[in-house]
């Protein structure tokens, strides 16, 4: 009896041993932990060669420049710089994709319209937002509007591109069931449309936010008030004056975090939950 309550005990040692290592070999083969070590990589990367070069002016270690977040995030106001700056880029971006979904919708119904989007991106899709500041100055002044003004122009081109292409590649296959259904105006384009389209409406989203992001942090660091209160690229602008490069460094880290951030819990998660749930992207 006890030889057969050993051999079960074994047994389920054995279970929960392979249990265990298929769970640690999948959170290893996770797309969250391939990423968590390509940035231990580059943090390493990045220690070694400051270390290496010994000027902490031209390139501050990673431990350095992560002791001067901690110490932005709770002295410096480096949070207050960054909500600031979020606050206006929200803003931007989604007026930004407003417009240019009605711009879309506009062109998908009707061929004139179409042809007068399809002109208006090949001639303001190359023009960088960041060369309308003194314009956008002139008429706005020296604040939000003017920033808004940058921003929009620099997701709403892109943004309409990449939408207006993937509707005009939704294969015919799938206009006809919508039309053998009965689908017809918005049931048609929710139903048949927007969900063939999505994998590209999703990339001009990215893109769009990119492109605001970039613009946002560029202006900022030229005139760098956001709404009476200084930006992330205004921090990273002052720091870089005053010679502090470890906080600049913080800053430009603030930003490829946020980054990291809003891919991951906004664009992959919609991702997820409807183009490769539905099997239309890998």
């Amino acid at each position: 009896m006890s030889d057969l309550t050993q051999s079960w005990t074994g047994s389920a040692r054995a279970a929960d041993r392979a249990t265990i290592g298929a769970r640690v070999k999948a959170v290893a083969n996770s797309p969250f932990a391939r990423r968590l070590f390509v940035l231990a990589l580059l943090a390493l990367a990045w220690e070694i060669a400051a270390r290496v070069q010994h000027n902490p002016i031209m390139l501050p270690s990673f431990l350095e420049t992560a002791g001067a977040f901690v110490e932005g995030v709770t002295v410096d106001n480096l949070l207050g710089a960054t909500l600031a700056s979020l606050s206006v880029l929200l803003k931007g971006y989604v007026l930004a994709i407003g417009i240019a979904i009605v711009l879309v919708s506009v062109a998908v119904a009707n061929s004139f319209a179409r042809d007068v989007l399809t002109t208006l991106t090949a001639m303001f899709n190359p023009l960088p937002a960041i060369a309308l500041l003194p314009i956008a100055m002139l008429w706005f002044g020296l604040g939000e509007k003017s920033l808004i003004f940058v921003l929009v122009h620099s997701v709403i081109w892109p943004f309409a591109l990449a939408a207006l292409s993937g509707f005009e590649t939704v294969p015919e296959t799938l206009r006809l069931v919508g039309r053998n259904y009965g689908l017809k105006g918005p049931a048609y384009v929710a139903r048949i449309l927007i969900p063939a389209a999505l994998p590209a409406i999703l990339s001009g989203l990215r893109i769009g936010w990119a492109f605001a992001w970039r613009t946002l942090i560029a202006a900022e660091l030229v005139f760098g008030v956001t709404a009476r209160q200084g930006g992330l690229g205004w921090f990273i602008f002052q720091n870089r004056n005053e010679l502090y490069t470890d906080k600049v460094f913080a800053g430009l880290a603030a930003v490829i975090l946020i980054g990291l951030l809003v891919d991951a819990a906004v664009f992959r998660a919609i991702e997820a939950a409807t183009v490769r749930r539905w099997g239309t992207q890998r």
